[in-house]
């Protein structure tokens, strides 16, 4: 069934007038059925690009991850190839060539042993990547179990509460029991402890994440497969991790050289990353790469006949446009790794110094400062009874800034919190706006005799981490 929005039943509303200074008569245009006739192609530009003026502005959404600025060159080069199907290798096979040359790149970049037996594909965001990344750990525990002569019916996955609701629906979709680590005290995602303790031998794998969605934390992913190291010596015990890097994963490489997260750690079989989060690509593309081909079963690769000619294919969408893997590749030529670096350490730079100065307002207190991942989340300081972090949230939006609050999960649904995403484009001059704002609606919250917003008031923000089924994509 279609979505809608909560008590929207898409009846009842007035059609669309259109003024008369847009066509050569009026016409009035039903919003929720096709139009009998034609119009001319102005007159329908008009009409939805008028509508669209009441989205927000996407450069002052710091509740989004998703890059919302490219060079001219990068939108010119997706305008030219925003006809070519992604799937007809045979037609487009320069295309086809660009998203080798990105896995080639992707695979060096994550310390891949040999970058020539990594394997990896471009994909419609990191969520189909993760749930490659979590039909390939399926797929190898269920041959290892049969190979064994042992029952391969209930697979499980541990995972913090905190990953991005993508883990939930996979766990779903392919009927994989999800084990979710809860947030305790000040730990707010997977640690080694608690990612062993719920590990058997019916764990096809641990899902360990490069920069949370809450506050952009890297989990501690060398120590994670120590202790699995250690849980195998003892128990024998054999289980895999999947990085789900899709932030830090084209953070990490450029700042934190020295932090072993990638191929660098042996028990690490697959990576997952959003080319339109930080690899600085508008949105539509994702990758996910497995260390070698053992890591990825064949019986998950299909070879088909489509348009001329033979193509081994393991995504789970089919036809989509090539332009962001092209602009994905135009990135990376263009930066080359100290661009990127460059680029990653300004985003890094901006967000310590404006959670740093929003915690001198004295009236926050930072859960994360942005020294990671360059997210970080703040909360009211305790003792302050009269606002609450909706109000705050819902005092920016007027003007324009779309700062998201909610709580934390299973376990910290008491910590709630305002996060703040730091991205290409958003320079320390909007840090400056953004902090001028705050400054000016702080006297108006504090002179307020209760808070006015809750939860339930957030303007639709729901987190898209944890495991909650009514929860939206964050």
């Amino acid at each position: 069934m279609p979505l809608r929005r909560p008590g929207h039943t898409g009846r009842g509303s007035r059609d669309l007038e259109v003024n008369p200074i847009f066509s050569r008569e009026p016409l009035r245009v039903p919003r929720y059925a096709m139009p009998d006739g034609e119009m001319e192609p102005e007159t329908a530009y008009q009409l939805v690009h008028d509508e669209l003026m009441l989205d927000g502005n996407a450069r002052l959404n710091l509740a989004t991850f998703v890059t919302t600025w490219a060079e001219p060159q990068a939108r010119r080069l997706m305008a030219e190839c925003a006809e070519k199907n992604m799937i007809d290798k045979d037609e487009y096979p320069q295309t086809a060539e660009l998203e080798i040359r990105c896995v080639d790149m992707l695979a060096r970049l994550w310390h891949a042993e040999d970058p020539h037996r990594a394997v990896g594909c471009s994909t419609a965001g990191s969520s189909e990547a993760a749930m490659l990344g979590g039909l390939a750990l399926k797929r190898r525990w269920r041959h290892r179990r049969q190979a064994e002569g042992r029952p391969a019916g209930r697979p499980n996955l541990v995972m913090g509460v905190n990953v991005q609701i993508c883990w939930e629906k996979f766990a779903d979709y392919f009927d994989v029991e999800p084990r979710y680590v809860p947030m305790e005290g000040d730990r707010y995602h997977l640690s080694p402890e608690t990612a062993v303790e719920l590990c058997d031998e019916n764990t096809i794998g641990v899902v360990a994440i490069l920069g949370s969605t809450y506050d952009g934390s890297y989990e501690p992913i060398a120590d994670i497969a120590a202790a699995l190291d250690d849980l195998r010596a003892r128990t024998g015990l054999d289980v895999p991790i999947h990085v789900d890097g899709a932030s830090g994963a084209m953070i990490a490489p450029f700042l934190d050289p020295d932090l072993h997260w990638d191929f660098r750690v042996p028990r690490v079989a697959s990576i997952n990353t959003s080319g339109h989060k930080f690899g600085l690509v508008m949105p539509g593309v994702g990758w996910v790469l497995w260390r070698d081909s053992e890591a990825l079963p064949d019986d998950l690769v299909f070879h088909v006949n489509y348009l001329g000619g033979d193509m081994p294919t393991f995504a789970l969408n089919f036809s989509r446009p090539g332009a962001q893997v092209v602009a994905q590749y135009y990135n990376f030529l263009r930066l080359g790794f100290d661009g990127y670096r460059r680029v990653q350490q300004t985003c890094r730079d901006v967000a310590t110094r404006l959670s740093g100065e929003i915690a001198r307002l004295g009236r926050f207190e930072l859960v994360t400062d942005g020294g990671q991942a360059p997210v970080f989340a703040f909360r009211v300081r305790e003792g302050i009874d009269n606002f609450t972090v909706f109000d705050v949230s819902a005092a920016l939006r007027e003007r324009g800034w779309l700062v998201p609050a909610y709580t934390f999960p299973k376990n910290r649904t008491d910590l709630a919190v305002l996060r703040v995403v730091v991205r290409n484009g958003f320079s320390n001059d909007l840090a400056d706006l953004l902090l001028q704002d705050l400054r000016r609606v702080l006297p108006r919250l504090s002179d307020q005799d209760r808070p006015r917003h809750t939860a339930e008031d957030a303007g639709g923000f729901a987190h898209g981490a944890g495991a909650v089924r009514s929860r939206h994509h964050g």
